[in-house]
């Protein structure tokens, strides 16, 4: 090897071997004697299911990553503090205590751990002395934690999906983490109410099935994304108002499938105190309990720029309602609408004339019919109809999608 290479500094070895899958870069050991080690220097690793892959069939997968945690465990000298670990074929997790242990005394900050859908591990008690962990993905895992765990202080970034764990245990992870702003939890269990106290948190998205959430004690957070996943005749109903009281900081608000469906106890016709920072609104409609909020929740935002809206609702009852409701509103800043799925109802059609006339700075208004209505070539005729609706922005435009993507 040309001596140029082989005396690189060592950020520059670092910066060629990262990127490398850890098969590569340990392969990188027979360049030079100078480079047969490097990899064990390495801050950053990622393992996952291709590092232990094997052709030999008398050699099992969970005896091939044995041996190379061993090696890890053994080798590697300096801090780790970047980890990823993707394990979701294998249906043993053999040395998991010790690797934990290991990274616990390397300064992990981000970690990774991903196991397998059909055996989810029970993470052990030396995964909860990671203390200087600031951002931590977990997947298809059972969190239990000591009753000595005092939280992680300096933690972020959380993420959890398809994770099993208690509603009081997650309450009380999420709160023993005082400097968190991201949070991400994608459930498929069903669980009961929890409430949230995170005093930093900028970012929320929650996928999954839940009675009720609480969002009082996060006073700062800017971005929420709700998406609910199965039926609710169970959930508790929630005033609107009062959900979105605390939560005056918002700027981007993502309402998906059965959102709506804990809001709807009371729906006022605007909310008591505008949420004057929101600039993004999505919301799907699919009930007409869910126009009404929608339409209590664009009133009660000044402010509003972008706005998409997923319509599922094949009644025309709440036309009236529709246009009335918004006798005194003018959405100022209201720059970019999409609006997707109708089908050409009366309540679809006063929906869209209703943005275009109390919209004066509308840039572009983009419609996007059922993909039902647009292989049938229905597309053009609501188009026609659109072309007709008064605008009160002399810049905007309307494009109808008349053919699939």
């Amino acid at each position: 090897m040309p001596p140029e290479i082989t005396n690189l500094p060592e950020n520059v070895i670092n910066a060629i071997l990262m990127p490398l899958p850890l098969r590569d870069a340990v392969r990188t050991s027979i360049l030079s004697k100078k480079w047969r080690y490097k990899w064990c220097k390495l801050p950053q690793l990622t393992l996952d299911d291709e590092l232990w892959k094997t052709t030999d069939n008398s050699i099992s997968p969970s005896i091939r990553f044995t041996t190379i945690m061993y090696n890890i465990l053994t080798l590697h000298q300096g801090p780790i503090t970047h980890f990823t670990l993707s394990m979701s074929k294998l249906k043993k997790y053999p040395k998991i205590c010790s690797l934990l242990h290991f990274l616990s005394r390397k300064s992990i900050q981000h970690l990774v751990l991903q196991f397998s859908e059909w055996n989810r591990l029970k993470l052990p008690s030396s995964f909860f002395t990671c203390l200087q962990l600031s951002h931590l993905t977990l997947q298809n895992c059972q969190i239990c934690p000591p009753p000595a765990f005092e939280g992680f202080n300096m933690l972020i970034s959380l993420e959890l999906c398809h994770v099993s764990v208690s509603s009081r245990s997650l309450e009380s992870l999420i709160s023993s983490c005082p400097l968190l702003e991201k949070l991400v939890l994608k459930f498929f269990d069903s669980m009961n109410h929890f409430q949230i106290r995170a005093p930093k948190l900028r970012s929320f998205d929650f996928l999954g099935c839940i009675k009720y959430i609480s969002l009082k004690n996060s006073p700062h957070l800017a971005k929420l994304s709700l998406f609910y996943g199965e039926s609710f005749e169970e959930s508790e109903k929630c005033d609107l108002d009062n959900f979105f009281q605390p939560l005056l900081s918002l700027e981007h608000l993502h309402l998906e499938y059965g959102s709506f469906q804990f809001l709807t106890a009371s729906v006022p016709r605007r909310l008591s105190s505008a949420l004057n920072n929101l600039k993004r609104l999505y919301v799907s409609l699919d009930e007409l309990t869910d126009l009404s909020c929608a339409l209590c929740l664009m009133r009660s935002s000044p402010c509003l720029q972008y706005l998409e809206v997923q319509v599922s609702i094949e009644s025309d009852n709440k036309v009236n309602e529709v246009s009335a409701s918004f006798s005194d509103v003018t959405l100022n800043y209201l720059k970019m609408v999409k609006v997707v799925g109708i089908i050409g109802t009366k309540l679809d059609m006063a929906l869209i004339k209703l943005l275009l006339t109390k919209s004066p700075m509308l840039v572009k208004m983009l419609v996007e019919p059922d993909l039902q209505l647009v292989d049938e070539g229905k597309g053009v005729k609501i188009l026609a109809e659109l072309t007709t609706f008064q605008r009160a922005s002399g810049k905007a435009k309307v494009e109808c999608q008349l053919e699939r993507k």
